[in-house]
């Protein structure tokens, strides 16, 4: 049986860094260029992977050469790449970033991702509902989103769902989801209301809201409850809150209560963020381990 699935988006993420982003029609000089892989449901997925999760991801590439080099990034990180179909004359998603001056703006190109479809859920249904848990983001068409979630609601199959980027979300998304873990800008977005406890309150062990250096909160339906981020050098918050999604889905299906799963992401995230790289810094199985109690300080 599979630990995970993860069912979302894969990107090429091709970087610039520039002193000055360019006016319209005006060429300019970067300083560095990256490409390097991302997209959500990639990223969350290796986040597990590389915390000893047994992952198995379903999505779409195109048949070009980005889809081959994030197809050769999974099977680095060891996660299975069975269920990933590949599309013929389409484009393999990718994200341009500009970066200037710790700023950067961003366009997005789904290309493949949004091929997904609900044939293909169903092609790989005997997969999910062999799994222990589903993970989703709202990088894939949201009607496919919501097929996924009836059905495993319909068999007992637990979803999270990060609910990235932000997108209004009906009550049988809300309802049907097992856990629902936005930040708090997408939880403003979404519930049109910046009282993170309040919401909190009102979904009970289901909606956590991650909050930067401010850590998580939820509640069990009697009080709130708070989980500090930890106090480490920052060098890389890139791909924290994916770290975050793809370590507290991996507690959770190991029957930890969500107590000890948000401590878990929150320590897993504090690691990711000592060091470069969305993929590449997020932490081992290993690091884990050797995450030293006696050292830990709270904010």
């Amino acid at each position: 049986m599979t630990d995970l699935i993860v069912i979302g988006s894969m990107n090429v993420d091709q970087i610039v860094v520039t002193n000055r982003i360019p006016k319209i029609g005006e060429t300019v000089i970067g300083s560095s260029f990256q490409i390097v892989p991302g997209g959500k449901g990639a990223n969350q997925a290796i986040a597990a992977s590389r915390l000893g999760g047994n992952v198995d991801f379903i999505g779409c590439v195109g048949t070009d050469l980005n889809g081959t080099f994030l197809i050769d990034n999974f099977k680095k990180n060891n996660v299975d790449i069975s269920s990933i179909i590949k599309i013929p004359n389409v484009t393999t998603g990718i994200a341009s970033i500009n970066v200037c001056n710790g700023e950067n703006n961003i366009i997005v190109v789904p290309g493949a991702n949004y091929m997904i479809t609900k044939d293909i859920i169903d092609k790989y249904k005997y997969k999910i509902l062999n799994s222990k848990s589903v993970l989703l983001q709202l990088e894939i068409p949201i009607e496919v989103v919501e097929y996924i979630i009836d059905l495993c609601f319909e068999n007992n199959i637990p979803v999270i769902l990060n609910p990235a980027p932000a997108s209004k979300l009906n009550n049988n998304i809300i309802n049907k989801v097992t856990y629902l873990t936005p930040n708090e800008h997408e939880a403003t977005f979404i519930f049109n209301s910046n009282d993170y406890e309040s919401l909190v309150m009102k979904y009970p062990n289901k909606l956590i809201i991650t909050l930067g250096e401010d850590g998580a909160i939820c509640s069990n339906g009697e009080k709130v409850l708070k989980f500090p981020a930890y106090d480490v050098s920052i060098v890389d918050t890139t791909g924290a809150g994916d770290t975050f999604n793809g370590a507290f889905s991996l507690s959770i299906i190991k029957d930890n209560d969500i107590s000890v799963a948000i401590n878990y992401a929150n320590r897993a995230a504090a690691l990711k963020i000592q060091k470069m790289g969305a993929q590449t810094g997020m932490p081992t199985f290993k690091e884990m381990e050797g995450f030293d109690e006696k050292i830990r300080n709270f904010k």
